[in-house]
């Protein structure tokens, strides 16, 4: 399985920024998406998830802000970032957490892209 992110960027408090990632390879019908950030210092951090039927959740620093969708026809999930604040600066890493839960799914990690919102 290899993970493809894209997006990220430079942009002002308040503005918006969206990333995308593309899986490919092995994928089983029940998978989980997500994406996490890590900044120096601190563990990576789940900032939302999306499983193959839809249902999603959110990190309670980003709800109503931020909004997870995905693509199975093309094994794609979308980040969509509102109301960006300072804090929201990181490096954001795509997962897709490969199996039902129950059957010691595998997880894989895109490359990180970043993310800075400017004061």
């Amino acid at each position: 399985v290899q993970l493809q992110a894209s997006g990220g960027g430079l942009v002002q408090a308040g503005g918006s920024l969206s990333l995308s990632c593309a899986a490919s390879g092995n994928i089983f019908a029940i998978n989980r998406m997500a994406w996490y950030r890590q900044v120096p210092g601190k563990e990576r951090e789940l900032v939302a998830a999306v499983t193959n039927v839809g249902t999603t959740n959110y990190a309670d620093s980003v709800k109503g802000r931020f909004t997870i969708s995905r693509d199975n026809a093309k094994n794609t999930a979308y980040l969509q970032m509102n109301s960006l604040r300072p804090e929201d600066t990181a490096v954001y890493y795509c997962n897709l957490r490969n199996g039902h839960s129950a059957w010691s799914p595998v997880d894989y990690w895109g490359q990180g892209t970043e993310v800075t919102v400017s004061s």
